[in-house]
């Protein structure tokens, strides 16, 4: 394909001068590497002057919409009430987002507020350490929790790195990142989501402290928990000692108010959060029972766990997740009823599409994410996807949507979202240009 976006190409290449690569999260780059400068709502438009819809926003972080009016009033009369990050005592912001927070996710006894999902995670792994004495942890291949030791690994790893299945049983530490000790990555345990036979393989053999899990793997698409998995999680963290940790950090508000968890009605020890709690602003929540939150203030200084970071609700973030909460809360905005609608609408409409064409799908949906698989079965795990899944043309087809002016993230089998600020004529245009698309490839 040619050059279609040389300004791109053109900045990416001038930022190589002063950013290992260019871009400052490596997870951004893909092919093509497009700049976005600007988006209202579903629309975004990139440095050359195309507009798209976006189905990507932000790796699902701006659930309501790019620039959303609500919340960027939110964060403007902040600024005008010349709201300051001072580093000395709470806020007058942060009690407010918490009582919010604790009243909409029923988990939540108390919350910490940190700048990034991956701090989060990186708390309730300390947390879980604290509270059980135990050290190792369980991670999901194809799973995503995060940048630091115990969780970049396995994201989306090659059968010649992991190996083919096993169950019971561990795949290797494929790890993201040099510098990562040895010893370090010994206490992590790498199993397929869905597989409890490998959770009790690990449960006999290790001290285990927690198991750390998107409750539906939607690092990988939409992957959906099989009938019972979740509970028996739950029923083996009871069992056995440790503490079951959900990453809602994609999947929190955006499937509903009270996270995936209200939904699925299995209650974790500790949740994190974050991306569509404050709208796309830099936020992560870790939230949970108290005695477990209390670690953050235990008295004995051998328990007690650190929390810190001098963003950490910083008054602009937390702002705007106070403003987003209320939007997603308030009866007369119906933001789920309109996404999951929306949702539903897409859906039927690429089942119609993809039928004519004679090749293995399955549309792969929860609320407002989807993603399409060239395959003929739904995906149980990673490894599922793996064997089974067209890579090659999945490439092929998101090239051909990004050209049309359809914006899903350019690398096979990542999720797409829906926004509250998306419309039915956005639906309707994007099945015509699917459609289209498909006649070509």
């Amino acid at each position: 394909m040619m050059n279609a976006w040389p300004k791109s190409s053109s900045l990416l290449k001038s930022n190589e001068q002063w950013i290992p690569g260019g871009v400052v999260s490596l997870n951004r780059k893909s092919d093509p590497n497009i700049c976005f400068v600007s988006g209202q709502g579903s629309r975004v438009r990139d440095l050359e002057g195309n507009e798209y819809i976006d189905y990507q926003a932000g790796f699902a972080a701006s659930f309501l919409g790019h620039n959303d009016p609500d919340v960027n009033k939110a964060v403007r009369a902040a600024l005008d009430n010349e709201t300051l990050l001072m580093g000395a005592g709470p806020t007058n912001l942060e009690g407010e987002f918490a009582r919010l927070f604790c009243e909409s996710v029923p988990s939540a006894e108390s919350i910490e507020i940190t700048t990034t999902g991956s701090e989060a995670t990186y708390h309730a792994i300390r947390i879980a350490r604290a509270v059980t004495g135990k050290e190792h942890i369980i991670v999901m291949q194809g799973g995503y929790n995060g940048w630091h030791n115990d969780v970049a690994c396995n994201v989306i790893s090659s059968l010649a790195d992991i190996g083919e299945r096993v169950s019971p049983g561990e795949y290797p530490f494929d790890s993201l990142s040099a510098g990562i000790p040895e010893g370090h990555s010994s206490l992590v345990h790498v199993i397929n989501y869905n597989d409890i036979d490998s959770v009790t393989y690990i449960l006999q053999r290790y001290p285990v402290a927690g198991i750390l899990l998107e409750p539906i793997l939607q690092n990988i698409g939409v992957v959906k928990p099989q009938p019972g998995y979740l509970e028996a999680l739950r029923r083996l963290a009871d069992e056995h000692g440790f503490l079951l940790i959900f990453d809602e950090v994609k999947t929190g508000f955006r499937h509903a108010l009270g996270g995936y968890q209200q939904l699925c009605g299995v209650t974790p020890d500790l949740s994190t959060f974050g991306k569509a709690v404050a709208n796309g602003y830099p936020v992560g929540v870790i939230a949970g029972k108290k005695k477990y939150m209390d670690y953050f203030i235990h008295p004995d200084k051998n328990k007690k766990v650190l929390i810190a970071g001098t963003f950490n609700a910083h008054p602009l973030t937390t702002a705007a997740a106070i403003a987003t909460v209320r939007k997603l809360a308030a009866p007369e905005f119906g933001v789920y009823d309109h996404v999951n609608a929306l949702g539903q609408l897409l859906e039927n409409g690429l089942q119609d599409i993809f039928r004519t064409t004679g090749r293995p799908f399955q549309i792969a949906r929860q609320g407002s994410a989807f993603c399409v698989y060239f395959m003929d079965h739904m995906p149980v795990d990673y490894h599922d996807i793996l064997k089974h899944h067209d890579f090659a043309f999945d490439k092929a087809y998101r090239l051909k949507l990004i050209e049309k002016g359809i914006f899903n993230f350019p690398l096979p089998i990542k999720q797409g979202s829906i926004s509250y600020a998306h419309t039915t004529q956005d639906i309707e245009e994007t099945l015509e240009k699917t459609q289209s698309i498909l006649a070509a490839l």
